[in-house]
Parts: structure tokens; sequence; C-alpha cells
């Protein structure tokens, strides 16, 4: 029993390794001297410092920002609101909307992508923030949907039923009972949602425009022509981003268990 945990150990640490290496390797090398981002020449903080001289990069980043929080907002609303009619409402065709809503989440991106694009095409929407900002909610708002009714899963029917008791209103039990209640399932959702779209490469490639490049599209385009370390600089920052937003899901979590 003890060789086969070993051997278990073993296993995890090598598929751990496999995973955050090149992760590490990563982050190091944006500390590198060296333009050719190969060879390991000394620390420095310039490539830092150099993205926010860069103007297409930033450009970029803003228009990243800006369709992150549309699509968030908007994916919290459709999330939230489907998995409490679900939950609230019983339809002889619910499990077939439930599926039709997760569907985009297992659809391959590019297929989703090119759909959406002969979409847009076909009634006239002009590619830029709002096709983006469509396309981006139509696989994020899942996610969310799933996160809100995973916590509806143990919601005691009681809650809402001593605030009606009460004198409370139906909208006010949901507003000032339910959603305290269902707030770590939104802001987990919430934050999955704002991360999909942030670093949303495929699906933006064919519903973005010209004017609305966003960062992934912006580095995918630097990577093609070659090494750049500042790639680097600004992909560290999505990590620390990205981890940031893991713990403060967690502590949201841990506080309103």
């Amino acid at each position: 029993m003890k060789l086969v945990t070993r051997l278990l150990g073993v296993w995890t640490g090598f598929v751990m390794l496999f995973f955050y290496l090149p992760i590490a390797v990563l982050v190091l090398f944006s500390f590198n001297q060296s333009k050719l981002n190969i060879v390991w020449t000394g620390f420095t903080l310039d490539w830092y410092s150099s993205l926010w001289r860069d103007t297409a990069l930033i450009r970029a980043l803003q228009n990243s920002l800006i369709v992150a929080v549309f699509t968030t907002l908007i994916s919290l609303v459709l999330g939230t609101a489907g998995a409490w009619l679900l939950y609230r409402y019983r339809y002889r065709a619910a499990s077939v909307l439930e599926t039709l809503a997760f569907l985009p989440m297992i659809v391959p991106e590019v297929i989703l992508g090119v759909s959406l694009l002969i979409l847009f095409v076909t009634i006239g929407l002009r590619l830029g923030y709002t096709t983006i900002v469509i396309s981006h909610v139509t696989f994020c708002f899942p996610f969310v949907m799933a996160s809100v009714q995973a916590r509806l899963a143990g919601l005691d029917p009681a809650l809402e039923e001593a605030a009606l008791d009460l004198g409370a209103t139906p909208l006010q039990a949901f507003t000032k009972v339910l959603v305290p209640y269902l707030m770590p399932a939104i802001v987990s959702g919430g934050l999955m949602s704002f991360t999909l779209s942030l670093d949303e490469l495929i699906v933006t490639y064919f519903t973005a425009s010209a004017g609305t490049r966003t960062l992934p599209l912006e580095i995918f385009g630097r990577v093609k022509k070659g090494l750049d370390p500042s790639l680097n600089a600004i992909s560290t920052v999505f990590i620390v981003f990205t981890v940031i937003a893991l713990l403060i899901t967690e502590v949201v979590r841990r506080r309103n268990p």
C-alpha cells in the first residue's frame, strides 16, 4: 500500500511539473535582459516598464477590459436568472433548455466562432464590440448558471418561506435573502466569466474588427513574428491576475459556506 501511495505521489509530481514548468519558465524569462529571450543574461524589470509605453498593447488591453466587463455583467444577469427560473419553476422542456444553455461550453471554439460570424454577417451586424460581447456571453453565462445551480441545490426552501411569512414581498425575499445566499456562486461565476472573456482568442478572432483588437489577438499576432520578451511580461501579469481572482473566489466561498 505504501508503494502504491508513493507511486501515485511521484506521478502527481510529474503531472504538476508538466503543467507548471512552462509557466514557471515564462515568468522567469519575463525578467531576462536578453532580447533573444532564450538565454538568461541577467535580471531586469525593463520589459514590465516598457509595457506602459506600448500604445498598441495598452489599446488592446483596454479593448479586452471593456469586453470582459460587459460580458461579465450580462452573463451574471442571464446566468443567475436562468438558474433561478429552472429551479423555481418546472417546465416540460426544462431539461432540453438546460442542455441547450450548456451546449456552448462543449462545442469546439472554432465551430462556435465560425457559426457566430455567419450569423452576424447574415443579419448585417457589423463586427465590433457588440459582436465580441455577444459571442463571449454565449459561452460565459453557462458557467455562471452552473455555479448558481450548484448553490441552489443546497438551498433550504424554508428561507424564502420565512421571509414571505414575515411580510417581505417576493422581490424583497429574493434580493435580501436569496441573493446574499447565492453571492459566493455569483462572485465565482462572475470571476470565471471575466477571466474567460479576457483571454479568449479563437472566438474573438472570428468576431472582432480591426478597431476592436483585443489583447489575446495582439499577443497572437506578435508571437507569429518571433519571440518578444514583452509578451512574457504581459503573460505574467495575466497569470498574477488569475491567481488573485482565484484567491478572491476562495475567500468569498469560505466566508459564505
